[in-house]
């Protein structure tokens, strides 16, 4: 791959890939050109990359044509509609969807946990689901200390999750409520704003639902471990931005609480507040997981119970992806 890149931006206008387009910027790649493709409803708006203006394009089977790199922040049907495209154009796709999450052939990548998946592409590296990554960049560290067997998982998902229609639908609501006015529900199954929904995603026939489902099975490809158990509760929360988890891990070996600690205060991509708890508040637009109420679990001797937070459009998406490409072009 040429170190003056050619990149292109499925997905530009959306949340997810603005970004993209921001952490690109920061990211210090030397960078040709930058293509923004997005729906024909986009077509013309502009946004600014390194002070330029640079123009929204329409996706179509010729845009990828001359890219060395292709970022997807568009959902599984659009990305499984130009992926064709995209290899024939011999451009990496790095994706933000779950279309190639679990095929044998394309690397999930966690920036931090497993590198070294990265070079083992075809051509495609996926993007895991956000709570995967914010999880699993929290206890990363204790992995390096035991195996960890199994975990019970809640996270608490901010109404970014569900895009830009829920961050509209959030602050209209707020509105509404404070007006005593009626308001109903489009991005959500329920009122957000005073109210806490535990669904998100369909339910499966074991009761838990694909979102779910996904912190296992992404979690046994990312840590190269098919016998690991995950039960996941997820829950849409009233906050903004940033998602939270509460994790408890059964380890193979007991692990002194200290080491922990110590394991997790050496992680550059982990912060443990010092005069506060880990809060979604103040991890909104940082690239690092806040970890806190770390302690031994008290069913299990070999337990761990924490708690972390990160934000889900920068460091479970955009930054996480634009990190895999600087790991990818530096070796």
């Amino acid at each position: 791959m040429r170190k003056k890149l050619k990149i292109a931006i499925l997905g530009a206008t959306g949340v997810v890939g603005r970004n993209m387009l921001s952490e690109l910027e920061k990211s210090g790649l030397d960078i040709a050109e930058i293509k923004l493709l997005a729906s024909k409803r986009s077509v013309g708006r502009k946004m600014l990359f390194n002070g330029q203006e640079i123009e929204v394009e329409e996706a179509t089977d010729s845009s990828f044509r001359g890219m060395d790199v292709v970022f997807g922040a568009v959902k599984n049907d659009i990305a499984l509609r130009f992926i064709d495209a995209i290899r024939q154009s011999g451009a990496l796709f790095i994706d933000n969807s779950s279309a190639f999450r679990l095929n044998d052939d394309v690397p999930l990548v966690v920036v931090g946990v497993n590198d070294e998946d990265i070079f083992k592409h075809h051509g495609i590296i996926a993007n895991p689901n956000c709570c995967t990554i914010i999880g699993l960049t929290a206890i990363a560290p204790i992995a390096k200390l035991s195996r960890i067997e199994s975990m019970v998982v809640s996270t608490y998902q901010a109404v970014s999750g569900a895009g830009e229609a829920g961050m509209n639908e959030y602050n209209d609501e707020l509105k509404a409520v404070a007006n005593n006015e009626e308001y109903e529900p489009k991005a959500f199954s329920d009122q957000i704003v005073s109210n806490v929904i535990p669904k998100i995603g369909d339910i499966l026939d074991n009761g838990y639902t694909k979102e779910e489902m996904k912190f296992q099975n992404e979690g046994r490809k990312i840590m190269h471990d098919e016998k690991l158990l995950v039960s996941c509760t997820c829950v849409r929360v009233p906050v903004l931005r940033s998602h939270s988890l509460s994790m408890t891990l059964n380890l193979e070996r007991e692990v002194e609480l200290d080491e922990v600690i110590d394991a997790l205060k050496k992680s550059s991509a982990i912060s443990l507040p010092l005069d506060r708890e880990a809060m979604p508040l103040y991890v909104s637009e940082k690239t690092y997981v806040e970890v806190s109420r770390v302690r031994k679990d008290l069913v299990n001797p070999k337990g761990i119970s924490l708690w972390c937070v990160g934000d889900q459009i920068l460091k479970g998406a955009a930054y996480n992806a634009v990190e895999i490409l600087k790991k990818y072009i530096n070796g």
